[in-house]
Order: C-alpha cells, then sequence, then structure tokens
C-alpha cells in the first residue's frame, strides 16, 4: 500500500542543535550577514495562521461532506479539464495515480489537506486553457492576486502528472497516492504540534508562514518536484519510493536552511516549477 506512511524517524533532520528546546525564547542564525531572530513565542500573526494550518491537518477526508466531494470534482477538472468524470468512484481515477476507483480511500494518511495540496498543485502550476474563458484575475489564486509580478501558471503539474521528461522507470510511482506521501513528509518534517521546535526548520518555516499563507502549500509543490527530480537521478523504481522520499526531505530542508532562502519562492528547486 503506497499510502500507509512510510517512515517515522523523528531525528533524521538537519539543522538541530543540541540547545533547541531548552528554554530559550528564540533561534538565532545568520542570513546575508545579518542576525535575524526567529522567535519561538510567536507573534498573533504567526498563531493565528499556525492555528489554521494544524487545523487544516486534522481534517479528515469525509465523503459526506458536500464541500469534501466538490473539491474532489474540482482536482479532476483541473487535471483532465476536457475530460468529463463519471462519478467520485469510477476507474477514471486510477489514471491519476490513485490506488482504486474511490480515491478516498488513499487519503487516510495525511487527510484532506493532501487533497487540497494537490488541487492547490494543479490551479497554480498547470497550463491556462483559454477555452474556459476566464481572465487571469478569476484564475488566480489569493497569493497570486497579491504578487507584482502575476504570470500565467507554469505547466510542472501536469508534467509530472504525465510524466514527461528523463528516462522513467517502467514502473512508476503512482502521481496522486505520491502526492499524498509528499504531504505526510512535510507534516511531519515540520512537527507542528510539538511543544517546541527541534530544528531550525520549523522556526524558518514560520517566518515564511507569516509572509505568506500559501507557504506550505508552496512548499509542497516544491517538495513534489524535488521528489520527480531525485527519482528521475536514481533511476528508481517504486521498491525504492522511500529512500526517495527520505532524500527529498533532505533536500527540502537544505535549502531553507539557506543563508538567502527567506520565502520558499527562494528556495533553488522552486526554479523546477517553471
Amino acid at each position: 500500500m503506497w499510502v500507509s506512511i512510510f517512515w517515522a524517524d523523528e531525528h533524521a533532520t538537519c539543522g538541530a542543535p543540541a540547545w533547541i528546546g531548552r528554554g530559550l525564547t528564540c533561534v538565532c542564525f545568520n542570513r546575508k550577514g545579518v542576525y535575524q531572530r526567529i522567535f519561538i513565542n510567536l507573534t498573533p500573526q504567526q498563531e493565528e495562521r499556525v492555528r489554521r494550518l494544524k487545523h487544516r491537518m486534522k481534517v479528515h477526508f469525509d465523503t459526506s461532506r458536500t464541500d469534501h466531494q466538490a473539491a474532489l470534482r474540482a482536482l479532476w477538472s483541473a487535471t483532465y479539464p476536457d475530460i468529463k468524470l463519471c462519478g467520485l468512484v469510477s476507474d477514471q481515477w486510477k489514471e491519476m495515480g490513485w490506488q482504486g476507483k474511490d480515491p478516498s480511500t488513499d487519503f487516510r494518511g495525511a487527510g484532506f489537506i493532501s487533497l487540497e495540496n494537490l488541487l492547490f498543485f494543479a490551479k497554480t502550476f498547470s497550463v491556462y486553457d483559454p477555452k474556459l474563458n476566464l481572465s487571469l484575475k478569476m484564475a488566480a489564486l489569493p497569493w497570486q492576486l497579491n504578487s507584482d509580478n502575476f504570470v500565467l501558471p507554469q505547466i510542472s503539474f501536469q508534467r509530472l502528472l504525465k510524466k514527461q521528461g528523463g528516462k522513467r522507470s517502467a514502473w512508476e510511482y503512482p502521481f496522486a497516492v505520491a502526492g499524498v506521501n509528499v504531504t505526510f513528509m512535510i507534516m511531519q518534517m515540520l512537527d507542528l504540534d510539538a511543544t517546541k521546535p527541534r530544528t531550525f526548520v520549523r522556526s524558518v518555516f514560520m517566518q515564511m508562514l507569516s509572509e505568506n499563507e500559501w507557504a506550505f502549500d508552496l512548499l509542497y509543490c516544491v517538495a513534489f518536484v524535488i521528489m520527480d527530480k531525485q527519482w528521475l537521478e536514481r533511476n528508481a523504481t517504486y521498491m525504492e519510493f522511500n529512500e526517495v522520499l527520505k532524500s527529498t526531505r533532505a533536500q527540502v530542508e537544505r535549502e531553507l536552511l539557506m543563508d538567502d532562502v527567506l520565502r520558499i519562492e527562494d528556495m533553488p528547486s522552486y526554479t523546477l516549477l517553471c
């Protein structure tokens, strides 16, 4: 089973000084030659955004909820705009990389947020279809509307979905289920339910979240393309997915801790989305 999550090594992270979490009020690190303080005691805005994100992480997919059903249909429409969906339970879902004809059974590992992440990826980094007769502003997500450099969505979602580019294995990872596992990996890496952060990674992410409430969703997109890149570089098969996911987490952590990375968009691998 792909969705039954892979590893649980709580200490397999980078940037974890032994003194983190021993009563300190903040952690300090050098960025661009200037020491900046990332407070463990969060600002009201950070607290609210973390609260919302924690809530999202705790919501299970519920087949009886109309908003959850609508999100699943929206994922299909964003992925296959020219193909009519026969139903929420259909063999068509296997084409997207779900394990069976009922994708709701694959959300058990990471919950509704894993569907939200896939939908965000599909709407934000996919091909814009002029036949939909939607203006860019209508098609844009809130974080894009606030940008001074709004551009057309990119095509990385479709590229990964269709496994385009590179030498592909005969036993490829299933796209949608892999996405669920990427969500869980990020949730485990950030460890937001811990009383005190044990690594710099969570503190750095908190700062990014205070600047952009879509930081988690953007980080998911970056992690997904990193995972695919690692997969190709290893010429991996589905039996090696666990190792690929571990190396993906390590790469994500390294990039988050780089001196010049102040936003998700500053991560070197963000360019893979273009």
